[in-house]
């Protein structure tokens, strides 16, 4: 990869990451990013309009739901049978979520009342100042985007209180992953994050607050080419794909055979299953929507589907140099080797060879390489939002991402030119590759 092209990415790739500590944050700065690159913001509520004379008829738009974000370009020569290109990915990550009743006085400390949201690898969360963010609503139903910044730590028990604890960690997610953030028997947690959100406490309705790291994403190793951040999983894709459709919004469009979207989902650390989740109604929503604004009947959309591509953006597993039993043996992707193409007999992943043709084409567009990754037959694989949106809505959907090693830590890590060149592959699937 070209060095100046790396760094610019790298460096704005990092300041996406700390704009993003929650899933809200994340949305927010994508719709900022999207509004400078004049997109327009539709309201669900609204009337998009139908028979060709809708907004969604013309080039830039974007919607919001929670903590979920759909974008797209429209060509001026798109009909009501125009298929759809597809960039799905997610903006959760594994953490801890706030109780109600989140203030706990204990033997003179303050904590914090957590609940353990999705699968976050637990002994990482240890030792680190971690901050809450999200959203508070009020009694009127606005929403309050909040961070504490550094506020919170999971302190671990000293070595001299357990002799044993390098021969086998065992946390217990309620007794041991409970955070402080004071002493004392007076304190109101939920009182400062209404402070810092600038609205009255008795005014706080409801809140979903999430813990995040706060240490800032660093460059390291040899060359600088290692990267390490929080929330890559999957910040890397949503950044990648956010990049690309920008970028894309600035060639001409006229000669495009196909919708471009984004589409980046909550909870999928959870199962997808919720309003703007990838199981639930959010994407056919919108592209039902857009269909309509192009005058499409019921059949139309449904041609337009059979013609579309979704690629399914989440990380996956670059191999571990201290684990390598726990890889295939035969398909290693290393970091730097470039983006991967994740398969699995089970269509826990949702690519076919269809799939991969598409992605070798996009790959060799952009001209990056890329890698296939495949579980050890003894290792349970994993899944991601493509054979939910596969099934769900019959477009066909291959699965990809970025190699990352301590997936599900509070700081994951990558080599540098993997992202670039999953957004650069991106990029070449929504020019039609």
């Amino acid at each position: 990869m070209d060095a100046h092209i790396t760094d610019a990415y790298i460096d704005d790739f990092a300041r996406f990451i700390e704009a993003s500590p929650s899933s809200y944050h994340a949305v927010a700065e994508s719709a900022r990013r999207l509004d400078e690159a004049g997109f327009s913001r539709l309201d669900e509520t609204s009337d998009w309009g139908a028979e060709g004379d809708g907004p969604v008829a013309s080039a830039r738009h974007y919607v919001v739901r929670d903590g979920a974000i759909i974008a797209w370009l429209t060509p001026a020569g798109a009909t009501k049978t125009t298929p759809f290109r597809i960039l799905g990915s997610h903006t959760d990550s594994p953490g801890f979520k706030l109780k109600p009743k989140p203030t706990i006085a204990n033997r003179g400390w303050l904590q914090a009342g957590v609940e353990v949201y999705g699968g976050p690898l637990l002994n990482s969360w240890l030792d680190r100042e971690l901050e809450l963010a999200g959203r508070l609503v009020t009694h009127d139903g606005r929403e309050h985007l909040v961070r504490t910044g550094p506020y919170l730590r999971i302190p671990q028990l000293a070595i001299h209180l357990d002799r044993e604890v390098n021969s086998g960690l065992v946390l217990d997610k309620q007794r041991h992953m409970t955070p402080v953030f004071g002493v004392g028997h007076a304190g109101d947690l939920l009182a400062h994050l209404a402070h810092l959100a600038g609205v009255p406490a008795w005014d706080v309705a409801g809140y979903d607050l999430l813990t995040a790291n706060t240490q800032a994403p660093a460059r390291f190793g040899k060359d600088g080419e290692l990267f390490a951040a929080g929330r890559m999983d999957n910040l890397s894709s949503v950044y990648a794909g956010l990049v690309a459709l920008i970028a894309a919004a600035d060639e001409a469009q006229a000669e495009q055979q196909h919708i471009s979207v984004l589409a980046a989902f909550d909870h999928e650390e959870l199962g997808s299953e919720s309003r703007s989740g990838a199981s639930g109604p959010l994407l056919d929503d919108v592209l039902s929507r857009i269909g309509a604004g192009l005058g499409a009947t019921p059949s139309d959309r449904l041609r337009a589907y059979a013609a579309s591509w979704c690629l399914s953006a989440d990380a996956g597993h670059a191999i571990h140099p201290n684990y390598p039993e726990r890889h295939d043996p035969v398909n290693t992707p290393i970091a730097g080797g470039g983006p991967l193409l994740k398969i699995n007999a089970n269509q826990r992943y949702a690519t076919d060879a269809f799939g991969a043709a598409l992605w070798a084409r996009a790959c060799e567009r952009a001209g990056v390489s890329y890698q296939e990754f495949v579980s050890n037959n003894a290792v349970p694989c994993g899944s991601t939002i493509g054979p939910l949106t596969a099934t769900r809505l019959g477009i066909r959907t291959v699965d990809v991402g970025v190699p990352l090693l301590s997936m599900h830590s509070a700081r994951e890590l990558c080599h540098v030119d993997d992202p670039v060149a999953l957004s650069a592959a991106i990029r070449a699937f929504f020019a039609g590759a």
